[in-house]
């Protein structure tokens, strides 16, 4: 009887793959593999937690990059202190944990941010826990990119940019 409530085929079949899917990634994996790995403890996928030293000499973390000059907003007060209040240029990113172009915009703006070298700052807002401020700046779409000076905006836009675009965007609103 089970195997008849399941979709042969059709979109219903792809939509119960993806969810048996995830379901199976939630599912601790106790059993050992057969054969000569039997018996073995199960291997770790991603390395261990916490890296064994620093990096070697050369080499510097990703993240690491850009950090000054890009934050996460906190809350409304937050922005208004550290993006409004703001002396020096701020380019404000608004996007979404789901958002697949947001996910390809960010680190390629974060890394433009991070070249300018300090004359321009980046924020980052998560509209799913800033609706507020994605309403007040009549955000509708996302990636939304918003250039602002002493407060105002004055430059704006949306979706996916490369890095020539993204140099332009940032030059314009530092003055260079």
């Amino acid at each position: 009887m089970l195997g008849r409530a399941w979709v042969t085929s059709g979109p219903g079949k792809m939509a119960q793959k993806l969810v048996l899917r995830r379901l199976l990634s939630l599912a601790p994996r106790t059993l050992s593999p057969p054969g000569p790995w039997a018996g073995l403890p199960p291997r770790v996928p991603h390395g261990p937690l916490v890296p064994p030293g620093p990096p070697a000499p050369g080499r510097a973390l990703a993240t690491l990059a850009g950090c000054g000059s890009t934050f996460n907003v906190q809350d409304g007060s937050d922005f208004q202190d550290r993006v409004v209040n703001n002396p020096k240029p701020v380019v404000v990113d608004f996007h979404a944990q789901w958002c697949g172009p947001c996910k390809i915009l960010g680190p390629r703006l974060e890394k433009m941010v991070a070249k300018q070298e300090g004359k321009v700052l980046m924020a980052k807002v998560d509209i799913d826990d800033h609706t507020d401020l994605a309403i007040e700046y009549e955000v509708s779409a996302v990636p939304t990119v918003l250039a602002m000076k002493n407060g105002d905006v004055v430059d704006k836009f949306v979706g996916i940019k490369d890095e020539d675009q993204l140099e332009a965007f940032l030059k314009k609103l530092i003055g260079a």
